[in-house]
């Protein structure tokens, strides 16, 4: 794909492996809430989807999770995020290294607060290889919808027939072909290889190392 200059990220389950925290922010929360109990399955599935429109997925119409639940996630998030640690996914560091060294300019769009995403960068030691961040909270519409794709192209000057979108899950992919960029698709986070082979992506990559290769 030696058209593409630029790489739109995901964050969560794409860059970093934050899943046993989010899983167990949700449980907690779930309890302190006493709603209905959903699996592990169930709450990893929503990972990728912005706070606010979590309980609707889980919790259809049930008016305590739909004003309660992103608060209770976000407290509770804060008091376990120090003791259970997260980590970058092998290749994550030494390829964004060489992909920034290669000239290739980088974003990331998440789900996730703007301020929960600036910090995670910034304690990742990976913040100076973007040139935008964009999260949940700066867009109106999360994904799969392409606002935060078209946010930033539009922002840094972008155009989508030299971009190409990476995330785990379907929305990730759905976002980037809403917005007209090229999609890979990444096995190794929260998706399923089948449920991200359904939405179409261009590629698809089992590794992180796999994106150079992909690239070249």
């Amino acid at each position: 794909m030696k058209c593409i200059k630029n790489i739109i990220f995901d964050f969560d389950g794409t860059l970093v492996d934050t899943a046993p925290l989010i899983i167990a922010t949700m449980q907690a929360a779930t309890g302190l809430l006493q709603l209905p109990q959903k699996t592990d399955d169930e709450c990893r599935a929503t990972i990728g989807i912005r706070l606010e429109d979590v309980p609707e997925i889980l919790w259809p119409g049930n008016d305590v999770a739909k004003h309660d639940f992103p608060d209770t996630y976000r407290r509770v998030f804060e008091e376990l995020r120090r003791p259970l640690s997260v980590r970058c996914f092998p290749g994550v560091m030494e390829v964004l290294k060489k992909l920034h060294s290669d000239g290739y300019r980088m974003a990331i769009a998440s789900s996730r607060g703007r301020a929960s995403l600036q910090e995670y960068v910034t304690q990742f030691g990976i913040s100076g290889y973007f040139s935008m961040l964009v999260g949940g909270n700066d867009v109106e519409h999360g994904k799969p919808s392409a606002d935060p794709v078209l946010k930033i192209l539009n922002t840094c000057g972008w155009t989508a027939d030299e971009t190409l979108t990476v995330g785990d899950a379907p929305v990730d992919i759905l976002m980037g072909r809403a917005a007209g960029t090229y999609t890979c698709a990444v096995t190794y986070g929260n998706g399923r290889r089948d449920e991200l082979t359904a939405v179409g992506p261009t590629v698809i990559a089992d590794t992180f190392y796999a994106l150079e290769p992909i690239l070249s």
